[in-house]
């Protein structure tokens, strides 16, 4: 596994480094008076996918709390209906102990 993963970094890497020496040609960018920059095309398009990344990442991070709340919530659930399903249960056994045995046979016969 680990020489996969190597393999896979190894390859990623001369990927990037072949696509920036293959788009230089500097591109000017802006944005009316407020920015204007002239950078490789390569590094736009690293910036933009780094910013793709972190955007990503961000909603990914959000989702994982909505998420956890959810779990917290319906295992909040679960405990509270447990506790009502024994609590039931504790009911019906008292309920036969107070009958005794003998009422207890008897209506089960009819």
């Amino acid at each position: 596994m680990k020489v996969i993963y190597t393999v896979i970094v190894v390859l990623l890497v001369l990927f990037v480094i072949t696509f920036s020496l293959e788009n230089t040609l500097p591109i000017r960018l802006k944005y009316y008076d407020f920015f204007n920059v002239t950078a490789p095309a390569y590094m736009l398009i690293f910036i933009a996918f780094l910013c793709g990344v972190i955007f990503t990442g961000f909603m990914g991070i959000v989702e994982r709390f909505r998420l956890n709340r959810t779990i917290s919530k319906l295992n909040r659930t679960i405990r509270e209906l447990r506790r009502e399903v024994r609590d039931s249960k504790k009911e019906v056994i008292s309920e036969e102990e107070v009958q005794g045995p003998a009422d207890h046979q008897s209506t089960e016969s009819r």
